[in-house]
């Protein structure tokens, strides 16, 4: 077979390699999954829940994985018959209901979680300046998506209040996180911290910006 002269974009090609990847964490999701007891929609709304006290409503629930409606409320119907998940009043409206995480929920979680599926396991197989650099990429990556609105804001550094890029001139913890109240390195960026609180647009904004110059 020939090698073709006119090869597809990067872009084509990276996007190739990542549907490979994505192939293998709906495997390693439906394994983790399946030893819970659970399907992966079931799992995936268990870890979304996790450290959101509050709650989701059940629209926020398919917006942030991406399912239709009655696939989320037929999937939390399922946990909460096996007592994983509860629903309560809302917060911010009474008359509204959220899903929250149970202590039997979580306890779940924590068993499911502990072994590394197989597309973690090779990522741990790249040295680490590759890692912070991948994760570099994602968060990159994710952040376009965002502003496509093709995903919800997500509760990673770039978005959060607390987060102050190259605020310091440490090569080796150049942000701060006025969270903590501490430095931290480019390898510690979060993707889904649960002490994430989303800035304003304009902040957000800003942040980025600074996050890209530094």
């Amino acid at each position: 077979m020939e090698t073709p002269k006119d090869p597809t974009s990067p872009a084509h090609r990276i996007r190739e390699g990542l549907s490979r990847v994505a192939a293998v964490l709906r495997a390693d999701d439906w394994e983790r999954a399946a030893r819970a007891g659970l399907n992966p929609t079931q799992l995936a709304i268990l870890e979304l829940l996790e450290a959101r006290g509050s709650g989701l409503g059940v629209k926020e629930i398919a917006f942030h994985l991406g399912v239709s409606q009655p696939t989320a409320t037929d999937s939390i119907a399922a946990l909460a018959r096996k007592g994983y998940v509860a629903k309560r009043s809302a917060e911010a409206d009474r008359r509204g209901v959220s899903v929250g995480l149970t202590g039997s929920g979580a306890q779940l979680l924590g068993e499911s979680g502990k072994t590394a599926g197989n597309a973690e396991s090779a990522v741990a197989t790249l040295a680490d300046h590759e890692q912070e650099e991948l994760l570099l990429a994602l968060v990159k990556v994710i952040q376009a998506l965002q502003e496509q609105d093709a995903i919800p804001i997500q509760r990673m550094c770039a978005t959060c209040r607390y987060f102050a890029p190259f605020a310091h001139r440490d090569a080796a913890h150049p942000h701060h996180c006025h969270f903590v109240d501490a430095p931290f390195g480019q390898p510690d960026l979060r993707i889904d911290c649960r002490d994430h609180q989303t800035a304003d647009p304009a902040s957000r904004a800003a942040t980025w910006e600074a996050f890209k110059a530094g």
